[in-house]
């Protein structure tokens, strides 16, 4: 073999080594680091900042709510409308999460696993803080939202009854179906974020039919679901105590139970090996 075929031989086995580690780069080791680091970047993060994010992702994800109330008002009447009037519920998840917005329910993965890797109490404070000032700020920015529509000509007449026939059928489940219908909400947006690393440019359709599958199962997720319930609340036909314990705890506890309790330990189980193996090195 000549010195030039040799070179070409080595080069060609070069090229193909290249994409083998390429196509590996993103194993589930390689993802769940990923995520940990994002995880400990939002640790991190001032009070203030994560406060004002989650208000924003608050006010942004009643996009959701107004999408499908734009669609159910304005498409015709057909047996098929129910799946397409629920693309609309995606326009507020896509807002929030390519916007690198705070939403709570991202975090029941996104700071679970570095707390789950340091294993301490000041880590697992620093979760629990970062998970009430992101859900306190959420439930803000969808009343706020919610005030808007409610108090403001801001929607029309016309997409205003959809909007309150869709928080009737949100908040108006029994708190034990509200709560296991927030469990698959929970673990499919856990699996969003699991996802997202190795979606690249399919980000955008990836979030649109997981967020769509939300609403056309009719499970519950609790950011969402608090612009429907305080537009309830704010014209006055939902009790604050129906909206807290029929409605809002049942949901939260069902959306960290399939987010956090189902899917991060799962996720996390197929790479602890990996990883401890690796501490250990």
């Amino acid at each position: 073999m000549t010195a030039r075929a040799t070179r070409q031989e080595q080069t060609k086995k070069e090229t193909e080594e290249q994409s083998v580690e390429e196509a590996a780069a993103l194993s589930p080791r390689m993802i769940y680091e990923v995520i940990r680091r994002d995880g400990e970047e939002e640790l991190e993060r001032t009070k203030r900042s994560l406060f004002l994010s989650g208000i924003a992702a608050g006010i942004l994800i009643s996009l959701s709510v107004l999408g499908e109330a734009v669609l159910r008002t304005y498409l015709p009447d057909s047996p098929h409308r129910f799946l397409i009037e629920n693309l609309g519920y995606s326009l507020g998840f896509l807002a929030v999460i390519m916007g690198r917005m705070q939403l709570f329910t991202e975090n029941t993965i996104t700071t679970v696993l570095p707390t789950m890797h340091l294993r301490t109490l000041d880590a697992l404070w620093c979760m629990l803080r970062l998970w009430s000032i992101v859900l306190g700020a959420n439930v803000i920015g969808a009343f706020a939202a919610a005030a808007l529509f409610v108090f403001t000509p801001a929607v029309s007449s016309e997409v205003m009854p959809a909007i309150v026939s869709l928080s009737e059928h949100a908040t108006g489940m029994s708190a034990a179906q509200g709560f296991w219908r927030a469990i698959p909400a929970g673990v499919i947006v856990a699996l969003i974020v699991w996802m997202l690393p190795q979606a690249s440019q399919a980000a955008f359709f990836l979030i649109l039919t997981f967020t769509w599958l939300i609403a056309a199962g009719d499970f519950t997720h609790i950011v969402a679901g608090s612009v429907e319930m305080a537009v309830l609340v704010l014209r006055g036909d939902l009790g604050g105590s129906d909206a807290v314990f029929g409605f809002f705890i049942p949901v939260l506890s069902g959306n960290v139970i399939g987010g956090t309790v189902i899917f991060t330990l799962l996720a996390y189980g197929q790479v602890r090996d990996d990883v401890e193996a690796k501490a250990e090195s």
